[in-house]
């Protein structure tokens, strides 16, 4: 049978760990088989529109999305077909997420797909079932499968948060407060008077969870009332609270609380998935085409150097994007906490993804001083490479997008360099753990810091924007670079390698929110308003 690489699919070893042995041939595992969509062209046109600020042909429904650009049926039949020829069994089609999950041994995928399969041990990642090189095709499936992803389980994002210092708790604070309610900080920020009524926020984790007790315990102290927060299970992902507040819990609380303190009236529909690139992609699509809890807005605070992926595992997500902006769903997505080089040891610039696509909104990180109602300074979070840094740079994959034309970054050394490829991020807000976040996490209240924190700011206000709209403001990237002035302008401080500087950087993006300006972009003629 004739064989054609999948393009895109390369997969290389994870750097410092070690192939212990061929993968139990038994162990059985699930795949997702990502097909391509109907009328490819007529939503790539529609996106385009979008990334002009053009909002005049409205967003698309859920169910006419299904109809219009989903997976042809004939595709699925094929892909059922083939996986019947080689003893795999179908756990899952979906024609709007584009996606037939399969089931089946290692063995019986190995043979389908002409992969070899590891056992493979990291240091800090620990024992992952992994591969190397390309995933082939049969002919017939040439142009109809865009992505295999799960064959590799290898862990494959980590959380943005950083718990405050030791150092920061004990020091006395030198501006009042030091520590914010989510609540605090919208004010601050001036976010428009809502309650996020009538609205979906989705969160997607990767681990951990919450427990019911903690977000009454901590919404009572707020004065405000419990939102209402479902968990939704995504390929067997569970809400399974570990305990340990250093780990998942901690963002898991933290995204809850932050979206809840912001938008009480809001529901929370938090996506439980695997922490591996089918887990990632999988959570996404099951939020954007969500029929049931309908997010309008999708806050992600998980990513990793845009290196540790593979090509098809980008380009799917960011297709999941783009098919998010002409439903109306904004995403928000933190940009990292190790500054210029995103954790990656080589000494180059690296950005974080999903962060780096163009239809993610960016979030970075700042360090803000206040007294009482007032910011007093606001500049680039960067506590050094043990305390954090805000993430940003320029990616290697993604051109840059229509809305990002003529900008340019700026070095510690003062090199200006025009942007060529996507620029990270596009907007920030307080992630410095020492000015942090006063949550509850595992029944203990605690500070939290990191770019993890902005995802979920911004969202909450988005939230807030969509009930004052009447309608989901979607993609809000073209107009925020086209109203400038709506943001505040950080122009002190560096990431590691960039500079803050007049105007978009990569540092800071645009800058920090104005709410009630940012929302009379999106409210103007609606009758919404603080």
């Amino acid at each position: 049978m004739a064989r054609i690489p999948l393009k895109g699919s390369e997969r290389d070893a994870l750097p410092g760990s070690r192939a212990t042995g061929p993968a139990d041939p038994s162990e059985r595992l699930q795949v997702s088989v990502l097909l391509r969509r109907r009328a490819r062209q007529e939503l790539h046109d529609r996106v385009r529109r979008l990334a002009r600020g053009d909002r005049s042909s409205g967003h698309v429904a859920r169910d006419e999305f299904a109809r219009h650009y989903g997976a042809e049926p004939a595709d699925i039949a094929a892909v059922k077909a083939f996986a019947a020829s080689h003893g795999l069994s179908v756990v899952q089609e979906h024609a709007a997420r584009r996606t037939v999950v399969l089931a089946g041994t290692v063995a019986e995928f190995e043979t389908a797909f002409v992969v070899r399969l590891q056992r493979c041990e990291h240091p800090q990642r620990g024992v992952y079932r992994g591969r190397q090189g390309v995933i082939q095709l049969p002919q017939e499936l040439d142009g109809i499968v865009e992505a295999v992803i799960g064959l590799d389980n290898r862990p494959q994002a980590r959380t943005h948060f950083r718990l405050q210092s030791p150092a920061a708790i004990r020091k006395p604070s030198a501006s009042a407060p030091a520590v914010f309610t989510p609540i605090q900080l919208a004010t601050l920020y001036g976010y428009p008077q809502a309650t996020g009524q009538g609205e979906c926020v989705g969160i997607i984790e990767l681990g951990g969870g919450f427990k019911q007790s903690d977000l009454q315990t901590y919404f009572a102290k707020l004065k405000v009332a419990t939102p209402t927060v479902v968990a939704v299970s995504v390929d067997n992902g569970q809400n399974a609270p570990t305990g340990d507040a250093n780990g998942p819990d901690g963002e898991v609380m933290l995204d809850v609380e932050v979206i809840g303190a912001i938008a009480p009236q809001a529901k929370i529909a938090v996506y439980f998935a695997p922490n591996t690139d089918a887990g990632f992609l999988d959570a996404i699509t099951t939020a954007i085409h969500d029929t049931t809890n309908k997010p309008s807005v999708i806050s992600i605070s998980w990513g990793s150097a845009e290196s540790t992926w593979t090509a098809q595992s980008m380009t799917a997500m960011d297709d999941a994007f783009q098919a998010a902006a002409t439903l109306g769903v904004t995403i928000c997505v933190a940009s990292g906490d190790s500054g210029s080089s995103d954790g990656v040891t080589d000494g180059g610039d690296h950005v974080d993804f999903p962060a780096s696509s163009p239809y993610a909104l960016a979030c970075g990180g700042t360090s803000l001083k206040a007294s009482k109602t007032s910011i007093t300074s606001e500049v680039v979070w960067n506590n050094g490479a043990q305390g954090g840094a805000g993430g940003g740079g320029v990616s290697s994959f993604f051109p840059a997008p229509t809305w990002q034309s003529g900008l340019h970054t700026t070095g510690i050394d003062g090199t200006v360099t025009p942007l060529g490829h996507r620029g990270v991020p596009d907007v920030a807000g307080d992630a410095d753990p020492d000015t942090g976040y006063d949550v509850r996490i595992d029944g203990t209240d605690t500070v939290i810091g990191g770019t993890s924190a902005v995802a979920p700011l911004w969202s909450g206000l988005l939230a807030r924007i969509n009930q004052l709209a009447g309608k989901p403001v979607g993609l809000i990237q073209p107009l925020l670079y086209q109203n400038p002035q709506v943001l505040r302008d950080i122009t002190a401080g560096n990431n590691g390698d960039f500079s803050a500087s007049k105007g978009w950087d990569a540092c800071t993006g645009l800058g920090s929110p104005n709410g009630q300006s940012v929302a009379a972009v999106f409210t103007a003629g609606t009758g919404g308003g603080s």
